[in-house]
């Protein structure tokens, strides 16, 4: 006789400097980190019972990283995705802090130097925003091509990785 196990899932809402983030847990593993008005955000019925509990690693690491303190995540993550997309968000986790890689470079990385639109496509579903971070991915002439959660936020995040930006609160 076989059971079925149906994930639990739990979330909460931290305050960052880039406005609220909805963190999404299942079996106690972080899922998801979306952004008010991101594009491809879940529904929030699938978001489980609110329940900070699973969270506070995660808030302890996005703390030290929004205070300057932290370069590198160090969180188990579960990511629901395609093997292609959990492919290209493995690259994005090797981006160092502060770097940025176009969409080209990805592809090469990956052994697929003509998929750029298609990593470009598996950024854009990242479901852990931040913590594997796809603002780090930009055009190939260096502009600031699409992101999920604003090109705004995308700006702002590369410029306080870098130290050069303007750093205030957004207000939402």
């Amino acid at each position: 006789m076989t059971t079925t196990h149906l994930a639990t899932r739990r979330h909460t809402v931290v305050d960052s400097p880039y406005g609220p983030l909805t963190l999404v847990a299942t079996d106690g593993v972080l899922s998801g980190l979306y952004m008010t008005e991101q594009r491809h955000r879940p529904t929030e019925e699938t978001f489980g019972d609110p329940d900070p509990r699973p969270f506070a690693e995660t808030i302890r690491q996005l703390d030290a990283y929004f205070a300057g303190e932290l370069r590198e995540f160090d969180l188990p993550l579960h990511l629901d995705g395609t093997p292609f997309q959990r492919t290209v968000w493995e690259q994005l986790r090797q981006i160092p802090y502060g770097q940025t890689r176009s969409y080209g470079e990805l592809a090469d990385r990956l052994g697929k130097p003509g998929a750029s639109r298609a990593v470009g496509l598996a950024n854009g579903k990242n479901p852990v925003g931040i913590i594997v971070p796809c603002h780090r991915v930009i055009g190939a002439s260096g502009s600031l091509t699409g992101y999920g959660g604003g090109l705004d936020r995308k700006q702002r995040l590369l410029a306080f990785e870098n130290g050069t930006g303007d750093e205030t609160p957004m207000l939402f």
